[in-house]
This record gives C-alpha cells, structure tokens and sequence, in this order.
C-alpha cells in the first residue's frame, strides 16, 4: 500500500486513519538537499541573464529595423548590457573555478592574474606588494579565486571608484587588503555571514571568499576610516 500525502482520511475508517496519522508522526520529512555551489552558480546565472539577454536582444532588434532612431543611444544600451553579462560571466568563472593549474605560483603571477581576469580598468586599481609578498609561493588555485571575486564585486558594485589592493606577509600570514571607498559595508558583511550561497547572483562572489577563505583555514577582517573608505583583510596562512 501507498500511503500518498493527499490520501483523504473519509475514505478510510476512523480508527485507520488515526493508525496512519499515527505513523506519519514517527516518520520525519526528508530534509531539503543542500544546494552545490554548482547547483546555485546555474540557478543564478539563468535568473540574473535573462532580463540583460532580453534587453540586449531588444536593442538588437530595434536597430535592425530603425535605422532613424538614435544609434548612439541604442548602442550604449547594448554595450551597458554586454558589460552587466561579461561582470556576471566572471564573478561565475571565480566562484565555480577553472581548471587549476599545476604547481606553484608566485603572488605576484596570481595578483596579475586576478586583476585582468576582474575586469578592472587599470587606471582603477592600484597594487602594492610590500615586501617579499610578490615571491610568496601559491600552490592552490583558489587563492586566485578569492582575489578575483574581491576585485570583480568592487569593479561591478563600486562606480568607478578607485580600489587599492595591498598583500604584505608577515608573522606566518599573507594579508590581501582591498580598499575602495564608499561600499555600504552592512550589505558586504550580510553577504559574507550567509551559511549557503544565494539563489542568485546577489552576493555569490563574496559568500565565495568566506567559504574558499574558510576552507583554507583562513579568516576575514574588515575595517572602515573615518572618510569611509572600506577595508576587506583576507589573511591566509603562509605554509
């Protein structure tokens, strides 16, 4: 026999049907299955790229068949769009990781790296390897991963304010700082605090560090002067 979750209790008798209700109680619900980064990284990618699909694929149209419009406005839309979809394409090949490289690095090859694949114009960011920070081996590919993330949420959520990243190594850590000024740190916090990833892209990039942080037995800091530039201090153990 069945026992379906609809099944009506008139059907049955009474002393049948609180025998079912009966073992229904003893039996919990099969708890939800965690969602994979795999899993949320398609779910958000597929809910943030439909609607810049469809405006880029509206523009297109319209350019096709107006001709007397106005070009040039039509085509900083479509560019605005191509450029929202190339942010997300990359928060998304950060957080998912591509296929990792073999052997060590230095810090300063992966810094490089991080900041090309960010999409940050190099007149907004400024680098500082303090010290022997650029000679640092990195044998693990999610360090650049966490560069990446940092840099590609600043580059997609900081206007175009300036971003300073900073490694230094000291007392068996490697500290990566980014700084950019006027970030709203309550909604980057809430973001880093989350136990699973989002539903979709909203925060994606920057619940990927505290995990892959985390997973390299790592901790977060963060600070904020006085003239409200933000801090974010990744720091990693040196091994």
């Amino acid at each position: 026999m069945t026992l379906a979750a609809d099944t009506r209790s008139a059907a049955f008798p009474p002393l049948l049907t609180d025998l079912l209700r009966a073992l229904r109680s003893r039996f919990p619900r099969p708890a939800a299955t965690p969602v994979s980064t795999g899993d949320a990284l398609v779910r958000a990618l597929c809910h943030d790229m439909r609607s810049p699909l469809a405006s880029l694929e509206a523009v297109l149209a319209r350019l096709g068949r107006d001709r007397a419009g106005d070009p040039d406005e039509l085509l900083e839309l479509a560019r605005a769009q191509a450029e929202h979809l190339s942010s997300m394409l990359r928060t998304a090949d950060a957080t998912g990781g591509a296929t990792p490289r073999r052997g060590a690095r230095s810090l300063g090859d992966v810094v490089r790296a991080s900041a090309a694949a960010s999409g940050l114009p190099p007149a907004h960011l400024t680098v500082e390897l303090a010290g022997d920070a650029p000679d640092v081996e990195v044998g693990d590919a999610r360090v650049q991963r966490i560069l990446t993330n940092l840099l590609e949420n600043a580059h997609r959520h900081g206007d175009g304010a300036t971003v300073r990243l900073r490694a230094v190594r000291e007392d068996g850590w490697v500290a990566l700082a980014v700084t950019q000024r006027g970030v709203p740190a309550d909604r980057v916090l809430h973001h880093l605090r989350q136990p699973t990833p989002p539903v979709d892209l909203t925060g994606l990039g920057l619940w990927s560090v505290q995990r892959q942080t985390c997973e390299l037995g790592g901790r977060l800091s963060w600070a904020q002067d006085a003239e409200g530039a933000f801090t974010l201090v990744v720091q990693l153990p040196d091994r």
